[in-house]
C-alpha cells in the first residue's frame, strides 16, 4: 500500500502501478529460480561405463587415458564425471549402460571398437593398430609377421581366455606354424598380474618380442627404463585386420546424446589427440593395407 501511495502521489496512473507490481513479481520469481536451476546444473551427471582396474585405459584413481578424456568430455558437458565400474569382459554392457537399476546404469562408454553392436557408436576419434615390441639393444629388426626369425624366439601375446575368441595376433601366428615359442598373457588383471606384465616381461628378457594392441603397450613403453622398439603390425593375405577404429559409444536408441558426443568430440579433437600421445597411444591416419 505505501508503494502504491507513493506512486500516485508522483502522479502515475493506477494502471502504471500495476505493470510495475508485475515486473517486480517476475524478478522476484526469477531470482528465487536461478539458485535452483544453477544446482540442478551442477548436480547433472556424466556416468561413464568403466573398468577399475585396466590401465592405461582406466583405473579407480582415474589414472587412464579414458579417465582423461572422459573428464575432457563432461567438462564440455557441464557435468561432473561419476563411473559404474565393472571388468570389461563378458556382461559388461549387461551391468552398466543396460544394468537393471537406474542408478547402476552409465551413459556412454569412452572407447569401442567402430561397429560394435551392443551400443550405438559415434564416429571414430582415432585409429590404432598392434604393435610388435622388442629391446633396441636386441639387434631385431621385425617389421612383419613373415619374418623368419618369429619362428626361433619367445613371443609374448595377450591371451582372452574363455569370454572371447583369441586376438588377431595368437591367428595369424597359428596360421604360419608359430605355436611353441608363444608364450600366453592373462588380461584378468590383480596384484599378482598388473596389467604391465607382458611389456614388463619385454624388458625383463622373460620374452624377446610382444605383440600386443598398440594403446595398451604405448604408456609401459614409455614406461620403461629399457629402451623399447614399438613397430605397427601390417595384416598379411588372409590375416585378421590389426587396426581398428575407435569410438565412443551410447546406449543404442538415444540419438539425442549420440549427437551431442560427436559435436563434443569435434570441438574437443586436438585435445583428446594431446591426451592419446600422451600416453603413448600409436595414432594412425590412414589404414593399414593387407600386403
Amino acid at each position: 500500500m505505501i508503494q502504491e501511495w507513493y506512486g500516485v502521489a508522483r502522479g502515475e496512473t493506477m494502471g502504471q502501478i500495476a505493470r510495475m507490481k508485475i515486473r517486480g513479481l517476475l524478478l522476484i520469481a526469477l531470482y528465487l529460480l536461478y539458485p535452483r536451476t544453477a544446482l540442478a546444473e551442477t548436480t547433472k551427471e556424466f556416468r561413464v561405463c568403466a573398468d577399475p582396474q585396466n590401465m592405461p585405459f582406466s583405473n579407480r584413481q582415474q589414472e587412464g587415458f579414458e579417465n582423461k578424456i572422459a573428464g575432457v568430455m563432461a567438462k564440455a558437458f557441464g557435468a561432473p564425471p561419476s563411473y559404474v565400474w565393472w571388468g570389461q569382459r563378458r556382461g559388461f554392457i549387461r551391468n552398466t549402460m543396460n544394468a537393471t537399476l537406474k542408478e547402476g546404469r552409465c551413459n556412454i562408454m569412452i572407447g569401442a571398437p567402430q561397429g560394435y553392436d551392443l551400443v550405438r557408436t559415434t564416429k571414430p576419434y582415432y585409429r590404432s593398430t598392434y604393435v610388435f615390441v622388442y629391446r633396441k639393444d636386441k639387434g631385431l629388426q621385425i617389421k612383419t609377421l613373415d619374418d623368419p626369425i618369429l619362428k626361433k624366439i619367445r613371443i609374448g601375446v595377450h591371451l582372452l581366455g574363455e569370454d572371447y575368441g583369441n586376438p588377431p595376433p595368437v591367428y595369424a601366428l597359428s596360421r604360419r606354424g608359430i605355436v611353441g615359442n608363444v608364450v600366453g598373457f592373462q588380461t584378468f588383471y590383480s596384484a599378482q598380474n598388473p596389467e604391465s606384465k607382458l611389456i614388463d616381461a619385454v624388458a625383463g628378457g622373460q620374452v624377446d618380442a610382444a605383440i600386443v594392441w598398440g594403446p595398451a603397450a604405448g604408456y609401459f613403453v614409455k614406461h620403461q627404463r629399457v629402451p623399447l622398439e614399438m613397430v605397427p603390425v601390417p595384416s598379411g593375405k588372409g590375416d585378421l585386420p590389426f587396426a581398428f577404429d575407435i569410438s565412443m559409444g551410447v546406449k543404442s536408441g538415444d540419438d539425442a546424446l549420440l549427437a551431442q558426443v560427436e559435436k563434443v568430440l569435434a570441438t574437443k579433437h586436438a585435445e583428446i589427440v594431446s591426451i592419446l600421445k600422451n600416453y603413448g597411444v600409436p595414432l594412425l591416419e590412414g589404414k593399414v593395407e593387407a600386403k
